[in-house]
């Protein structure tokens, strides 16, 4: 293992590729995902855990709630949080092609995204698999965020969950991979939010449509009613930005 050297600017990028996709209060050096990352890059598990609880020293979240994570850290990891922040498509991207490299393997074998249907060969292909390998490098970002539980029911089954876009993919190019324009939402709710018949305000809270007061639906009521102005459940890092929240109240919201 790698003693008292320096980091290299792609063991960073690793370490905030991992950073995304484990929930915050899994960062220690026991901890299976972080264990796997000390020995592709060959550093202890310590010195892994280290890493991440640097990172979480710039998460804006986690500094409104006083959790800073370690008070002290590296450069280098500065410059990789301004620069994921600043490009999410792109550093998400190679984040992944950089731990397939370390790992020996193809993009879509590290990363498990299904080939199904991709039957385009050459650059056409190429850009299929950034677009899976993205999706699923949103979902865990999104679901670790969340801690793998529906943000307003509290549904944790994972085959029911589903890393929401505020702004919808096809709408924002620049922000399709940033956490922060997602919410962790179970199948129907998210259902329900891509068309607008909820909406979370910028002080986080739940609004309805006025159709579900609507009598035609009374027997549907039972599972949104409750929740209308309730407070979700907030991430332990990437807030949703309420400037997305108001581009859904103001763009996709029915009211």
């Amino acid at each position: 293992m790698k003693k008292n050297k320096n980091w290299t600017q792609k063991e960073h990028i690793l370490a905030f590729n991992l950073y995304c996709k484990i929930p915050f209060t899994k960062i220690n050096a026991n901890y299976a995902p972080v264990k796997n990352l000390a020995k592709i890059i060959g550093r202890s598990n310590g010195s892994v855990a280290m890493k991440l609880a640097n990172f979480a020293r710039l998460d804006p979240e986690l500094q409104s709630r006083n959790i800073s994570g370690l008070s002290r850290g590296a450069k280098g990891e500065e410059e990789v949080w301004k620069e994921f922040n600043g490009n999410w498509e792109e550093l998400s991207w190679q984040s992944e092609q950089i731990l397939a490299q370390y790992k020996g393997e193809s993009i879509e074998e590290s990363t498990g995204i299904s080939t199904e249907n991709i039957s385009a060969e050459g650059k056409e292909r190429d850009a299929l698999v950034k677009v899976r390998v993205n999706q699923s490098f949103f979902r865990k970002a999104i679901l670790a965020s969340y801690n793998h539980s529906c943000c307003i029911t509290g549904i944790s089954i994972p085959e029911l969950l589903v890393a929401s876009h505020i702004i919808p993919w096809s709408t924002d190019h620049k922000n399709r991979v940033n956490p922060s324009n997602g919410l962790c939402l179970n199948l129907l709710h998210d259902k329900a939010f891509d068309k607008g018949l909820i909406t979370i305000t910028p002080d986080y809270k739940i609004k309805l449509s006025g159709i579900f007061h609507e009598k035609k639906f009374k027997d549907d009521n039972n599972f949104f009613l409750p929740f209308g102005g309730n407070r979700i459940k907030l991430p332990t890092k990437f807030l949703p930005d309420k400037a997305f929240l108001i581009w859904h109240n103001e763009n996709i919201f029915i009211g």
